[in-house]
């Protein structure tokens, strides 16, 4: 407990106030001895292989850097008679890393960096294969020394407690939670607002469509906010925590004004602010969970940040329609701040960082404190006195639309999963369409009707979570990763799912059919929706390891812009061709993104021998 609160911000400015005196770090003990090879001196010892006894070797180069096999080194192997000629090629990139190194070096890489490092199909497949072995025993790590003689500091073993892969399940639990409550109270914010739509019209005396702002430009907000948010923390020297505390607190700072304000320009700007500065869960939620879990179980935990993104905006309208209904409209903005303000304290008391750059960045400092030694200095602290403001303007504003404009895979599931987003927030507009007029359900019971949604992720994760432990684990434990396009299987089947579910909703929302029926069709639909972003989550990076943070930040961005001008269009839209019409036209745009799904997966191999982005 003591380590999780040092590293969380509250620890953190205990030690500034105390200057190191309290929360100690091990280096700033009295009691700690620095590792031989950080020493002054220390000469690299080559352990001699036998083959009879087992000798107890140093670790390999800095696990910051994914470490990748030399060409020259490999084609020697090649080259020299070998008995196993049937080795395959993976085996032999493998060949160059000891037996234990691949045993424990899952232990020590991120999934961020291994996919940040994966230049190539090889690199991205030994990454993969090495996730899926168990960990070793504990053994100490040999740092890298670098030719100008530079020392890189790294985990000072292969279990290294500071090492967030190494973290015990309980504190991962914690973080895991914590970045679970945080995405579900900021994407609460979005819905929260709809059911005060009605006092905002009678206030200021605006039309649907501009009180419907307020609830559009918070969404669009929060796409655009990844695009600066995410490059800032990758900065090692920045790290995940200072872009997610300073934004969160203006966040909720913010919320006082705008349950305040008196004029509806005042209004709108500030939901627009309080999405902008809401969005780091968004941009770098995922980024988090990356730096904590291996390839192989990542996608568990992705799951449940995306169970907490899906029912966020399904959860606000059940808890303020009953609320605004009671008092007014005023009250869903005060329970943005009710909801938020604890969770900003638990981030502030019991979230530590958790970038691995930042960490050793960190311990660099402190060991050259320690020892004098200037030539400790960390990966990150390198790559660091590299970056220009160019690179970061370049990651953060040109590479995410670069991708998409100049990648037809890429543009396809950016439409795709933008289309889907989209409708899924014109629910919004065609619910009180549906349960307020036809079924007269007052506001409480039209929020009540979002829980069919929540309904549905929670039924996509359970078969999702079946489906990765039985069927893709044993896979790949077997067989290797194989193609991205493996990942796009239950897509085939459930991209119909959205079509036949609008469907259903749309036709059976008639006064004489009950209301159960049309809540069925959502819930189709949103198994099909959920289950389809999980598939073309995780088969982006698969396919673009290098560009996974920008393709995220970039389709962000994409799919909130969607969302946002489908909050508009969507009310017209239902209330000129009526609710079966308009979801039919919708359901008829994602029949044809359905058979791009199937494009994407029979042509996918050609599409990524012609990309300039993709892992060759």
């Amino acid at each position: 407990m003591s380590a999780l609160i040092r590293d969380a911000p509250i620890g953190q400015i205990i030690r500034f106030v105390t200057r190191n005196r309290l929360l100690q770090y091990p280096e700033e003990r009295a009691d700690f001895h620095v590792p031989g090879c950080y020493q002054p001196g220390y000469e690299k010892q080559i352990p001699v292989e036998e083959e009879e006894k087992p000798v107890v070797e140093q670790e390999g180069p800095a696990s910051e850097a994914v470490v990748y096999p030399d060409p020259e080194t490999i084609l020697e192997k090649e080259e020299e008679p070998d008995t196993e000629e049937e080795e395959s090629d993976l085996e032999k990139i493998q060949t160059v890393r000891t037996a234990h190194t691949q045993r424990t070096q899952i232990s020590r890489v991120g999934t961020r960096t291994a996919l940040a490092k994966s230049i190539s199909r090889a690199d991205l497949e030994q990454q993969v294969t090495l996730a899926t072995i168990e960990k070793g025993p504990t053994r100490p790590i040999e740092p890298e020394k670098l030719n100008d003689g530079t020392i890189l500091v790294d985990w000072y073993t292969t279990d290294d407690e500071e090492n967030p892969q190494n973290w015990s399940f309980g504190k991962k639990a914690v973080v895991l939670a914590q970045i679970m409550l945080y995405t579900l109270s900021v994407y609460m914010g979005s819905a929260i607002y709809s059911p005060s739509t009605e006092g905002v019209m009678e206030r200021f005396g605006v039309s649907i469509g501009s009180a419907s702002l307020g609830l559009s430009m918070y969404v669009l907000a929060y796409g655009i906010g990844p695009l600066l948010f995410s490059p800032l923390s990758e900065i090692p020297v920045i790290g995940r925590n200072p872009p997610y505390m300073i934004s969160y607190a203006i966040f909720v700072i913010l919320l006082v004004p705008t349950a305040l304000v008196d004029n509806f320009a005042g209004l709108i700007v500030l939901r627009f602010l309080q999405g902008f500065f809401g969005s780091p869960c968004l941009a770098t939620g995922g980024a988090t969970l990356q730096d904590m879990y291996s390839l192989i179980k990542l996608p568990y935990v992705l799951s449940l940040w995306a169970f907490a993104a899906t029912c966020g905006p399904a959860l606000g309208p059940i808890i303020s329609g009953f609320s605004v209904a009671a008092e007014n409209w005023r009250w869903s903005l005060w329970e943005m701040l009710w909801l938020n303000g604890p969770v900003w304290l638990s981030l502030f008391f019991f979230l530590p960082e958790t970038s691995s750059a930042n960490i050793l960045l960190r311990r660099a400092n402190r060991l050259r404190t320690l020892t004098g030694n200037n030539n400790l200095k960390s990966q990150s602290e390198i790559d660091q006195a590299n970056l220009t403001a160019r690179d970061i303007t370049t990651e953060a504003l040109v590479r995410p639309f670069q991708l998409v404009f100049l990648d037809p895979s890429i543009a396809f599931t950016a439409l795709y999963t933008a289309l889907i987003y989209g409708i899924f927030y014109s629910f919004f507009e065609a619910f009180p369409l549906v349960y307020n007029v036809m079924y007269h359900f007052s506001l409480g019971q039209l929020g009540l009707t979002f829980l069919s949604v929540s309904i549905g992720v929670v039924l996509s994760i359970v078969w999702y979570w079946w489906y990765i432990y039985y069927v893709v684990e044993p896979s790949i434990r077997k067989n290797g990763l194989g193609e991205p396009e493996r990942r796009l299987i239950p897509a085939l089947f459930v991209t119909w799912f959205v079509p036949v579910g609008l469907f259903i909703f749309g036709w059976t929302s008639k006064p004489d059919i009950h209301w159960i029926v049309s809540c069925i069709g959502i819930v189709i639909t949103t198994i099909g929706i959920f289950l389809i972003i999980q598939c073309i989550f995780l088969y982006l990076p698969f396919v673009y390891p290098q560009y996974a943070a920008s393709l995220f930040a970039g389709n962000d961005f994409f799919r909130s812009s969607l969302a946002a001008g489908a909050i508009h269009f969507s009310y017209p839209m239902f209330h000129n061709l009526g609710v079966d019409r308009g979801i039919s036209l919708l359901a008829g745009l994602t029949v044809g993104c359905s058979f791009g799904v199937y494009a994407l997966f029979f042509f996918g191999p050609r599409l990524r021998a012609r990309s300039r982005f993709a892992a060759k």
